[in-house]
C-alpha cells in the first residue's frame, strides 16, 4: 500500500472510532463508501440512492457513510483503502484499475463501445464473462466486482479545434495514467499527459495541457469549460466506473446482507443510466449558458474513422499483456456489444 494510503488508514480509523461506537449503541452497521467524485456528479447520485435503499431495505439496521471526492485522497488511495477494509465499498474508474489488473484495460480499447448506451450499460451490468475474468483478478488484490456503469462520453475540450489526428501535433492532452489510454493519443499524435484530477483545472488555466478527456457533466462540474474553447465527441470511448467491495468484508456479511447488497445494485442499473443521461444533458446546458461562445464540435464518421485506424495497434497490445484471459474477455465483449456500432 502506498504511504500515503496507511497514513489515511491510521487517521481513519481513530476518526471513525467514535460513530462506530455509536452505531453498536443502537445497534446499526455501517458500511463506508467511497467515492472518485464530487457531491452532485453521477456517483454521488448513485450512491445516495443506494443509501437510501439500503437504509430503507434495512429498516435502519444498515447505515451508509458516503464520502466524496477529495475526502479520502485520490482514486488511487480510494482502492488502496477498500482493499485494506478501511473503506467497504468504492468506486473505481476502468482507466485507475488498469494499472492493478491488465484485464480491466479492455474497457480503454478506443471505438469498442456500441453507439447504442442502453447495449452498453446491458453489457456492463451483466455479462458474465467481464464478472468472471475481471472478478478473478480483482480477488487476489481483496477486492471483489459488485457492478459496474456508464458515466457518459468522454469529451475532449480544448483549447484548439481537433478534426483530424495532425490537429494533435505538439498538443498536450491530460489522460489517466493508464498505459492504454497513454499509448491511445500518442498514437492519435498528441503528448499525453497524467495528471491527478485535482489538477486538470490548474494545469489548463496555465496551459501545462492544452486540452483533457472527461464525460460531459465533470466538465460543468469541475469548470473546465472555463479555461477550453472547444468541446469535441470523437466517440473514441465511454466514461465506465465499477463499484468494488472488499472482499474480506463481503465474505464476512450474512446471507441476509449479500443478498440485500446483490439485489440493491442490480436494480441500480436502470436507475443510474438515466441519471447519467439527464445529468450529462443538463450540465450541456449549464456550459452553453455560461459560456455562450464555446464551439460544439461532433466529428463525422469519416473523421473518427481516421483516429480508429490510428488506434488499431492498442487491441493488439491490450492482448499482449492481458494473455489469454484478456482475450476472452474482448472477443466476449466484442460480440455482445457488435449489435449496433
Amino acid at each position: 500500500m502506498k504511504c500515503k494510503a496507511v497514513a489515511l488508514f491510521c487517521f481513519l480509523e481513530i476518526a471513525l472510532w467514535p460513530s462506530l461506537a455509536l452505531a453498536d449503541d443502537v445497534e446499526t452497521t455501517v458500511w463506508r463508501f467511497g467515492l472518485e467524485e464530487i457531491d452532485g456528479s453521477v456517483q454521488d447520485i448513485y450512491a445516495q440512492e443506494f443509501k437510501r435503499v439500503i437504509e430503507q431495505k434495512s429498516n435502519g439496521r444498515i447505515s451508509v457513510d458516503i464520502y466524496a471526492y477529495g475526502t479520502l485522497g485520490e482514486s488511487e488511495d480510494l482502492t488502496a483503502l477498500t482493499a485494506n477494509g478501511t473503506l467497504q465499498l468504492t468506486n473505481a474508474s476502468t482507466g485507475i484499475l488498469g494499472g492493478l489488473i491488465p484485464e480491466i484495460q479492455v474497457f480503454n480499447i478506443p471505438y469498442l463501445f456500441s453507439a447504442d448506451d442502453r447495449v452498453n450499460q446491458q453489457v456492463l451490468s451483466s455479462n458474465h464473462v467481464i464478472y468472471e475474468v475481471i472478478g478473478d483478478a480483482l480477488i487476489d488484490n481483496n477486492l471483489r466486482l459488485m457492478t459496474m456503469y456508464l458515466e457518459g462520453e468522454m469529451i475532449w475540450s480544448t483549447n484548439k479545434l481537433i478534426r483530424r489526428p495532425r490537429d494533435f501535433k505538439d498538443f498536450k492532452m491530460r489522460v489517466m495514467n493508464a498505459p492504454l489510454i497513454k499509448q491511445t493519443y500518442t498514437l492519435f499524435g498528441a503528448d499525453p499527459v497524467p495528471l491527478p484530477y485535482s489538477q486538470i483545472y490548474g494545469a489548463l488555466q496555465n496551459s501545462i495541457i492544452d486540452g483533457q478527456i472527461n464525460p460531459l457533466f465533470s466538465i460543468e462540474e469541475m469548470k473546465f469549460y472555463e479555461v477550453t474553447d472547444y468541446l469535441i465527441w470523437a466517440g473514441q470511448q465511454r466514461f465506465t466506473t465499477s463499484v468494488l467491495a472488499n472482499q474480506s468484508w463481503y465474505l464476512s456479511l450474512s446471507i441476509e446482507d449479500k443478498e440485500l447488497l446483490r439485489d440493491t445494485l442490480a436494480e441500480m442499473s436502470d436507475f443510474i443510466f438515466e441519471h447519467q443521461v439527464a445529468l450529462n444533458a443538463a450540465q450541456l446546458k449549464k456550459i452553453k449558458y455560461y459560456k455562450p461562445d464555446m464551439i460544439l464540435i461532433h466529428l463525422t464518421q469519416r473523421e473518427r474513422n481516421r483516429f480508429k485506424k490510428l488506434a488499431a495497434p492498442v487491441r493488439a497490445a491490450y492482448l499482449k499483456t492481458s494473455g489469454e484471459k484478456g482475450k476472452r474477455l474482448l472477443l466476449a465483449l466484442e460480440e455482445a456489444l457488435s449489435a449496433k456500432k
